[in-house]
């Protein structure tokens, strides 16, 4: 596909994709609390294995049905290697913050993820602008943020949940670097391969950071944390990554990525159902303005 051709596909999205952007990104937003209840039996560090070792199976049982060759070119290896390491950190970051914070909390600020891969799709992406409304978008979504952050924040004592918020944050920044830096690939590299390697090359890094620093407990491991593990492992690493990595390949990643000002809406629906956890008015405030800010980066003039 030419850069022309991607540019001109890129300006308008039919309503098919619109439509599946919108499912996996909802998808996205109850993932937090997927891996909250997770946590409660399995850390963070064998949380991303388990969670990476399903999504491998179910990536390469796709493969394999729609005879996509999987393995690298020779050019490929460095960028999917540096792609990986992204990943993984991410991830593990991610992991460790959702268990400091509440779901909501983490919901509504790795929703932020957009906005970074905006940013940092302006150095890593031809082809990228920002006109006066998006930039209004990024300040509007950045204020929602900083609300969830410090509206009902005791400022006077740093708290684990004030430090979880921090890298949950952290996290969201490294996912848009890697939201921008997997585009950048996506041009030349299959969406499939990109996945397939990005995890695989992941599990070693996270099978040996669990071995030698955390401890499963297995006690705890019933029917909750299990659903929770499958519900990462098939629906978000299987079936959104993938998915997802398609849409990228074929529209602005940047376009297909402001999609998660839905992210926060499903997140906090699935926490308050499922964790039982309120909203309070500085947290729906920020989350809708975070929401906003997304819109207004995406709708076009």
């Amino acid at each position: 596909m030419s850069q022309t051709t991607t540019h001109a596909r890129a300006v308008s999205l039919p309503l098919s994709a619109i439509a599946l952007a919108a499912l996996l990104h909802a998808l996205w937003g109850a993932n937090a609390v997927a891996v909250k209840i997770g946590l409660e039996a399995v850390p963070p560090l064998w949380s991303g294995f388990v969670r990476f070792v399903i999504g491998v199976v179910c990536v390469l049982a796709w493969a394999h049905v729609a005879r996509l060759p999987l393995w690298p070119r020779r050019h490929e290896w460095r960028p999917l290697l540096l792609l990986s390491a992204m990943f993984t950190l991410q991830i593990a970051v991610m992991n460790w913050g959702f268990g400091m914070t509440s779901g909501i909390m983490s919901s509504i600020l790795l929703s932020t993820f957009p906005l970074w891969a905006v940013l940092f799709g302006l150095f890593l992406l031809p082809g990228q602008r920002l006109n006066l409304q998006q930039l209004l978008g990024l300040l509007v979504a950045f204020s929602g943020a900083a609300l969830v952050l410090l509206g009902d924040a005791d400022l006077a004592s740093l708290q684990v949940s004030d430090l979880g918020n921090l890298i949950v944050i952290i996290s969201a920044a490294l996912l848009g670097l890697r939201i921008a830096f997997a585009g950048r690939l996506l041009s030349s590299i299959d969406p499939v391969r990109v996945t397939i390697w990005m995890m695989l090359f992941s599990l070693p890094v996270f099978a040996l950071g669990g071995a030698l620093s955390e401890t499963i407990a297995w006690e705890r491991l019933d029917w909750r944390p299990v659903l929770a593990l499958l519900y990462q492992g098939v629906i978000i690493a299987g079936f959104c990554f993938s998915v997802n990595y398609v849409l990228m390949r074929r529209y602005n990643p940047a376009v297909i990525a402001s999609f998660g000002f839905l992210e926060p809406i499903s997140g906090v629906l699935a926490s308050a159902w499922l964790l039982g956890e309120l909203l309070s008015w500085s947290l729906a405030s920020g989350a809708v303005a975070v929401g906003l800010g997304l819109l207004l980066i995406t709708r076009r003039r």
